[in-house]
This record gives structure tokens, C-alpha cells and sequence, in this order.
């Protein structure tokens, strides 16, 4: 999880940058920032009336260039980021999607049960043609859907019955806007009574109607009185301009943010003394003044703060967060870094989806559960100190030029998703390449995995599971109290041909533990060859008897023998046998007769005990191929403290027998560590 988050946040380092390499690739194109102003003087009558489009502003009446440009100077500065996302809004001719009510329900949930939106709905009676033709329909729901206003028609035949509770007789327009200023207040619908059909008439209603919400000021002493003034808003935002009435965003806006920050119009049109407009700060119009129990805040100054309602937007919700904004951040980040899995994951492409839709799942439902604590903590009566301050910290943190130059380009990326899309895409092959390589090196064999295999592998994980459930959970370390697994001694007593053989992961195996074998000093080939047969020649007589005695013996009957023999008698150490000796204390008997008078005491080469694990047996010799380990030979460890060479312990594990060759126990779950015993100080070495 640390790993995908370290990705994720090196992903949104990497478009900061990106961001800002693109701003000076425009300044090098074009010489002008975003940020840098724009003369209207400069500006063509088209692009004029296009800004006037976004803010909101009607021009029908304004024939000439001259009044446009003015209208576009009293709304506030215009900048060359605002004027590029205006035309671009302009050239795309994407339709937008218009709701179709199905009767009484629908438009209840959707229209009257809406707190915080605007709708403007077309009524189209029973037996009667529609208010708005198709094609001026059409313009208006592009024109109003710019300020989040939301379209919807409803035909009264399909619930004549509500139309006639309602009055709708004729064909009409319905306009649904908050009555109350307060969060989840009352909605209040109001009927289009003009005579004239056209777009701009119809805007003008809707922008007049959403204006009346707003709190206007038209003198000095109102303002005073209200700049003081402390209430249950802890957060105003005034806009000072020479205006009829706010642009359509403004007050879109104040619908949208109901209860959370209050929006106050100040119209300086026919003020004659401004001196108090100069006490609080404000020496220009029109100037967007945010208010904030920390102190003023001018909307404009730092990058990507347009005159334009996502802009805006952004920068109000940073500022004064809703939980369910918090909510939606933290669910796209969740599943953002959910999706690096995609590509950390290495081996084959059906493995990594299946990998990709188990991570989703478990970081979704994770996060939800770790919401609903805090959405109960949040409702407490007692935390409202605590609501306040986390407010106080997101107003400072986001008034910075850092923030601002992250909502800017929040903006740019969501308006271009394909870029965004791609820049993910390669920042996740990046990924995968240095994980690949990094897996390579380590010599991991899941980078060359195909889908079959991966899918035969599932196959057998799952069966294990199913079948054998016990076992398949038992993975090596597996820490226990207990000397003897009671799970072994039920295995014996099962019948092993009713049951299928338990089938085991072998993932085990790379958490064995492996080193090198290493001598203490060199010998040469002379010396071994002239030890090993004086050794031979003095111990012939005695594996004669030995082997005469317990040639009748099984094989499981000589094991016992020989585990019998090791509780009753002490266990020699290193300066007592034969090697160092080189024999393992825990061989078959036969085996260790033989290895016994294979090696002479005195000329062979003392192995470097110190270099083993502490709980692994001492012996030189792998019982698996029958052969001596040669120095820098690589070993492995079994949990019951048997060692054997690693090449031949893997293919014996890997071949289905999970288990010691030596003495049976278990290769995948952990035993009680053995301890070497102490030598005696009177003993010699034989």
C-alpha cells in the first residue's frame, strides 16, 4: 500500500511539473501567462460576446462593440486563461443531455427534493404543442447548462392526473429555485409569464429570478452596517461592481453554496462618496472581495482565479468543503492508487487484472467503513470547536499560491481528460518497467509466468483450499507452541487413499532459509585422498558388525531405532565426533555408519559453523543426491533443522512431497528450533 502511494504521489509531482513546462511553452508560442491581463480594446466583437456568454451577462441590447466591451470592463478583469477556456467552451459541440420526467416521483425526487441546484423544466400539456420549439430548446439548455442549471422536460401524458393537481393546463415553463437561504431549505417553483419565446427572454427571467436570492447593498451606510455585522456565515464573499445585477455564475453559485458562504452584490452605480469603500480596502471596481473571520481575501490575484463559474467553484469549495466533497476526493485518490496495482503487478496479464479488481474491491470497502466513524463523530453536538478549526485550517492552507496553482491545474486536467489519461498510463508503464526490472535482477520467475500457468496455479491454490483447508493454511513460519503439530498426527491417522493429496503453494520455499557452505582451511587432493583411506581401513571391521546386526531391519524400523537411540543417549558435539567428522546427527542409521568411516579425524577440512543458521543441524553431507558438500556449495534449511543442498531440496519439494526426506516432518510448517548442544570439557575428540 506504501508502494502505491509513493507512486501516486509521484504521479501528481510529475503533472505539477508537466503543468508548468506546458505554461512555458505557451509563454514561448504566444509571450503572455494565463495569468497576464487582456484589453478588451484588442478583443474582436465575437470574442467579446463570448466572455459575456460565460459570466452570465445579457448584450441582446447592445448593438455596438463599444457597449460590449464596457459590460465586459464592469464585470471584472479579463485574463488570457479566461478568454482561452471561453472559446474553447465555445467551440466544443458536445450536445447536453436534457432529463425526461416519467411521472409525479421522478420529478419530485429530482426537482422539488433538490436543495442546492437550479431546474428549469419545459411542461408540455396534454394534447398541446410545447411552450419552446425544438431547436430554441435546444440553445437553452446549452446556454443555461454553462452555469450548472439542469434541464428536464415532463409530459403531462404521462401522469395527467399530477398536471391537473398542478394546474398545468397549458404548456409552460417551470423554473425550480431554494426559497430559503439556508442549507435544505424549501424549493420554490415559479411559472415563465412572458409573451416572448426567445432565448435571451427566457435567460433574463432566470437570471433575474436566481439574482433576487442574493443580498444587494446600494449605499454606504447599508454597507457599514452589514460589513459588521456578525452572523451565522462565517465566510462572505462581496462583489463590488457598477451593475444592474450580478452575472448569471455569481448567482448560480450562491445556489450552490446555500448555507455554506453568503454572496452579498454591491452596486456602486450611483454611489457618490466612497470613503468607506477605501476604510475597508477596496479602491477599484469591480473587485470579488472574500470575507473570512481570518481577514479579506481579493479573488483574482493568484493563478487560475477567473471570472467564470468553475473557477470559482473550485476555489469556494477548497475554502468551505462539504463532507461529501471530502468524501469524493478521498474515492478518487483511494481508487487512483488502487490502480498502480495494475502495473506493480508483474507476471502474467489475466494475474494482474485479477490482482487490479480484488485491490479495488478491498480499498473501496475499506474506505467506506472508515467513513461511517467519521461521519458519526462529525454529528456530535460537542465538536463543533473541532468542525470550526479544521474549517480555519482549509481557509489558510487554500488562500496560498501553492493552492491556487493546484486548482488551476485541477481545472486544466479535467478539461482535458485525455491528457490525463494518457500522462496515467505512462507514469504506469514507467512502473512497470523498473519493477520488472528490478525482479529480474532479483532472479524472480513470476516475470516470465504465462496466463496458463498463473491459471493452473490459481486452480491448485483453490482446491487446496477446498479440500484441504487445514493444511493449505498452515504456511511456513508458522509459529506454534506446541513440540509436535496435532494436524500431522491426524494425517497419519487419516486413510490416505480416500483423500486426495493435500495440494500446498509452494511459495513456501522462499522463505527457507539458504547459505553457503565454507570450510575453515584447504587441503589438498593428496591429503583427502591419504585420510580416507587410512580412515577406511581402521573402521572396516566395525561397519562389518554394524551392518551384520541390522540387515534384517526395515527402513521405517531403522529410523525409529535410531530416534530412540537419540533421546537415550546424549548427542556429541562437534569435538566429540568424527567431524567434524562430517555426518548428520539425525541420518538414517545405515546412512550414518556409512558416512562415519568415510572421512578420517585428523587431515579434513573443519566446516565454518559459524556461518550457519542457529537452529539447523550440523552434517556435510546431502542425503538427497548422497554427496558431500563442497565448499561454496549453496544450502537450505528445512523447519526441522535438516540440511541439504538447495538445487536438490527445491526439486524435492517442487516434485509434490512436502515434507523431510530424513525424518518426515512437515516442509511448511515450523518446528521447535533445535539447540547445539554444549561439549564436555573431558571430552577428546575420537
Amino acid at each position: 500500500m506504501w508502494v502505491k502511494l509513493c507512486c501516486l504521489l509521484l504521479y501528481f509531482l510529475a503533472l505539477f511539473v508537466l503543468a508548468r513546462v506546458f505554461e512555458a511553452v505557451a509563454w514561448y508560442e504566444s509571450g503572455f501567462f494565463a495569468t497576464q491581463l487582456v484589453d478588451p480594446v484588442a478583443l474582436s466583437f465575437r470574442k467579446l460576446r463570448t466572455i459575456l456568454e460565460c459570466r452570465g451577462l445579457g448584450h441582446s441590447g447592445l448593438p455596438e462593440k463599444k457597449d460590449v466591451r464596457e459590460l465586459v470592463e464592469k464585470s471584472g478583469d479579463l485574463m488570457e486563461g479566461e478568454l482561452y477556456s471561453a472559446l474553447k467552451e465555445e467551440e466544443a459541440s458536445e450536445s447536453v443531455s436534457s432529463t425526461n420526467f416519467s411521472g409525479e416521483m421522478h420529478f419530485y425526487e429530482l426537482v422539488e427534493d433538490t436543495k442546492d441546484g437550479i431546474w428549469l423544466v419545459q411542461v408540455i400539456a396534454n394534447d398541446r404543442s410545447p411552450l419552446v420549439g425544438k431547436v430554441h430548446w435546444e440553445k437553452m439548455v446549452k446556454k443555461v447548462s454553462r452555469f450548472g442549471i439542469r434541464t428536464g422536460t415532463f409530459n403531462c401524458s404521462s401522469d395527467p392526473r399530477y398536471c391537473r393537481r398542478r394546474g398545468w393546463l397549458k404548456s409552460t415553463l417551470i423554473m425550480s429555485v431554494p426559497q430559503t437561504s439556508t442549507s435544505k431549505g424549501k424549493v420554490m417553483l415559479k411559472e415563465y409569464s412572458g409573451h416572448k419565446i426567445e432565448v435571451e427572454h427566457i435567460f433574463k427571467w432566470i437570471t433575474a429570478h436566481a439574482a433576487s436570492r442574493i443580498k444587494t447593498i446600494y449605499n454606504s451606510e447599508h454597507l457599514k452596517e452589514e460589513w459588521n455585522k456578525s452572523d451565522q456565515y462565517r465566510v462572505k464573499i462581496y462583489l463590488f461592481a457598477n451593475l444592474d445585477q450580478p452575472p448569471a455564475f455569481f448567482s448560480a453559485l450562491s445556489v450552490k453554496f446555500t448555507g455554506r458562504v453568503e454572496f452579498i452584490f454591491v452596486n456602486v452605480e450611483n454611489w457618490d462618496n466612497r470613503s468607506y469603500m477605501a476604510e475597508i480596502g477596496i479602491y477599484k471596481t469591480p473587485s470579488y472581495i472574500l470575507r473570512t473571520p481570518e481577514g479579506i481575501y481579493r479573488y483574482g490575484n493568484n493563478t487560475g482565479e477567473f471570472i467564470s463559474l468553475r473557477a470559482m467553484d473550485s476555489f469556494l469549495r477548497s475554502l468551505q468543503p462539504e463532507v461529501n466533497d471530502l468524501f469524493v476526493l478521498s474515492l478518487v485518490l483511494v481508487n487512483l492508487m488502487a490502480w498502480m496495482d495494475l502495473f506493480i503487478t508483474q507476471g502474467a496479464t489475466i494475474k494482474r487484472f485479477v490482482v487490479l479488481i480484488s485491490t479495488l474491491g478491498t480499498y473501496n470497502s475499506l474506505l467506506i467503513i472508515s467513513w461511517l466513524p467519521v461521519l458519526g463523530f462529525l454529528q456530535l453536538p460537542y465538536l463543533d470547536s473541532f468542525y470550526e478549526y479544521s474549517l480555519k485550517l482549509f481557509r489558510y492552507s487554500n488562500t496560498t499560491a501553492l493552492a491556487s496553482w493546484v486548482r488551476a491545474d485541477w481545472m486544466f486536467y479535467s478539461s482535458h481528460p485525455a491528457l490525463f489519461l494518457s500522462t496515467y498510463l505512462g507514469h504506469g508503464l514507467l512502473i512497470d518497467y523498473f519493477e520488472k526490472k528490478r525482479r529480474r535482477n532479483n532472479n524472480t520467475d513470476e516475470v516470465n509466468a504465462n496466463n496458463l500457468e498463473w491459471l493452473s496455479s490459481l486452480w491448485d491454490w483453490y482446491t487446496s483450499y477446498l479440500f484441504h483447508p487445514i493444511a493449505s493454511f498452515q504456511h511456513f513460519p508458522f509459529d506454534s507452541d506446541w513440540d509436535e503439530d496435532p494436524d500431522l498426527f491426524l494425517e497419519r491417522l487419516a486413510f490416505p487413499d480416500l483423500w486426495l493429496h493435500p495440494l500446498i503453494p509452494t511459495d513456501y520455499i522462499k522463505n527457507l532459509p539458504m547459505w553457503r557452505f565454507k570450510c575453515l582451511g584447504d587441503h589438498s587432493d593428496e591429503e583427502i585422498l591419504e585420510t580416507f583411506q587410512d580412515g577406511e581401513s581402521d573402521s572396516d571391521s566395525e561397519n562389518k558388525e554394524v551392518f551384520s546386526s541390522e540387515k534384517e531391519v526395515s527402513e521405517d524400523d531403522e529410523l525409529n531405532t535410531f530416534h530412540r537411540r537419540s533421546e537415550r543417549e546424549p548427542r556429541c558435539s562437534v569435538e566429540t565426533c568424527l567431524c567434524a567428522n562430517k555426518y548428520c546427527h539425525h541420518e538414517p542409521y545405515e546412512r550414518r555408519v556409512r558416512s562415519y568411516g568415510s572421512y578420517s579425524t585428523a587431515g579434513d577440512m573443519e566446516p565454518d559453523w559459524s556461518a550457519w543458521p542457529s537452529d539447523m543441524l550440523h552434517c556435510t553431507e546431502c542425503v538427497v543426491c548422497l554427496e558431500n558438500f563442497t565448499n561454496s556449495c549453496l544450502l537450505m534449511g528445512l523447519p526441522c533443522g535438516h540440511v541439504f543442498h538447495q538445487n536438490c531440496i527445491v526439486m524435492w519439494l517442487a516434485g509434490g512431497r512436502h515434507c523431510c526426506p530424513v525424518c518426515r516432518w512437515a516442509s511448511y510448517k515450523k518446528k521447535q528450533p533445535y539447540t547445539h548442544p554444549q561439549p564436555l570439557s573431558n571430552d577428546s575428540p575420537s
